[in-house]
């Protein structure tokens, strides 16, 4: 069996891994005598302009990159004989979280707080140096035997401050992983990333994915619609508020996500402690969900009649031998309760007074009636004015008093 050799350096070895786009393998590298990992651009791809521009500009983000927790690009380029493009990366033994997944289902809490959080310091330093991943989902997140978390194959990442080479309406990366941003074919940006990561913590921490859909439509109308199970009910080792935090990133908008990969790993981290996130998205994020719509119909009912409920909650009880108690007074809406009482206080005044006037206009009418001549009619005629002042007096103070 003869031997492949890129660019006159990298033997390769056996098949590390396989995607949609490219071939990972290991490889030595003859000049420096240590294990590499080199990416192959599928050969179909190789002529394709576009894809071709992708790959390099892969190569060039992600070599600027050194950090730790990010697996470092030492070469790239083309080989002629072989015609491959090529990206030559530091070898990360150890295993994926894809296949750490698949061989215990979800992992212990500290674990994949462990995991979760040293991803977000190398998606953070990626960040801060303009690079966004676009495909973060555990089989790019490499665990070396030392429990060192490297975060690989920046596949179709692509520097921020460069224009996008991505055709309007493709999507790339896994579709399970995906922000809802990059499901409806937006552009995607550092919180993209905090969602996708979010997405596997959620699978690390319970053995599933927040949403199960076979395609982006599916994938996009779930996540309208619908809100992930919580944490604490699928672990019930998960604290309530880790689970609030993953949740945050989970945030169906990127602006009720975290500001940043660092602020998601603090938050990671005292959730694991039972110290809930102090950055909690805002209702109006959840707002936007769709809701379907029976239980639009069902919720709408149920606000137009909870008022009359309310109402006969309050109503009084019934009296003895069933009568019902008579209804209470109702105000005038305008009248307040003082001024309704000051009303009815002037209105009894000016009845007395009236009744007053009247018993002295009887009084005076009987004496000028018990008297003879022309004195009487004199009597009369003063007892006649006074009463008819009396009357005048007596209604101007009952229009006084009930204005």
């Amino acid at each position: 069996m003869s031997e492949t050799v890129i660019a006159g350096r990298y033997e390769l070895d056996r098949r590390l891994g396989i995607g949609g786009m490219s071939t990972v393998q290991l490889a030595l590298d003859r000049r420096l005598e240590r294990h590499v990992a080199v990416k192959l651009l599928a050969e179909h791809l190789a002529d394709d302009p576009s894809f071709v521009s992708r790959f390099r500009r892969e190569a060039l983000a992600a070599a600027r990159l050194v950090h730790p927790n990010v697996v470092q690009v030492f070469d790239f380029g083309f080989d002629e004989a072989a015609h491959q493009h090529f990206i030559v990366m530091e070898h990360v033994p150890g295993r994926s979280c894809a296949e750490l997944l698949r061989e215990h289902g979800h992992l212990d809490v500290e674990q994949a707080v462990e995991i979760v959080a040293q991803a977000c310091r190398g998606l953070d330093y990626a960040h801060r140096n303009g690079v966004v991943h676009r495909d973060v989902k555990p089989g790019n997140l490499l665990v070396t035997p030392e429990g060192v978390v490297k975060l690989a194959d920046f596949g179709i990442a692509k520097a921020t401050e460069q224009s996008s080479i991505t055709q309007v309406g493709s999507v790339l990366g896994t579709a399970a992983y995906l922000a809802p941003e990059q499901a409806r074919g937006e552009a995607s940006g550092p919180r993209s990333d905090l969602y996708s990561l979010g997405v596997v913590a959620y699978q690390l921490l319970s053995g599933r994915l927040p949403y199960e859909a076979t395609s982006l439509s599916e994938l996009a109308l779930k996540q309208q619609r619908e809100l992930p199970a919580p944490l604490e009910q699928l672990n019930p080792a998960v604290p309530p508020a880790l689970a609030q935090a993953v949740g945050v990133a989970l945030a169906l908008e990127p602006e009720g996500r975290y500001e940043s990969a660092a602020e998601m790993e603090q938050a990671i981290r005292d959730g694991a402690r039972g110290i809930a996130p102090a950055h909690v998205p805002t209702r109006a994020t959840e707002a936007t969900r769709v809701i379907a719509p029976a239980a639009a119909t069902a919720e709408t009912r149920m606000v137009r009649t909870r008022r009359p409920q309310q109402v006969a909650a309050r109503r009084p009880a019934p009296l003895a031998g069933g009568r019902e108690p008579a209804p209470p007074a109702r105000r005038p809406a305008s009248a307040p309760p003082g001024s309704q009482r000051d009303v009815v206080r002037r209105r009894f005044l000016a009845v007395l007074v009236m009744l007053a006037v009247i018993a002295v206009i009887v009084a005076i009418a009987a004496v000028a009636l018990s008297g003879s001549g022309g004195g009487s009619v004199q009597l009369r005629r003063v007892a006649a004015n006074d009463a008819q002042q009396a009357v005048q007096q007596l209604q101007s103070l009952v229009d006084d008093n009930t204005r």
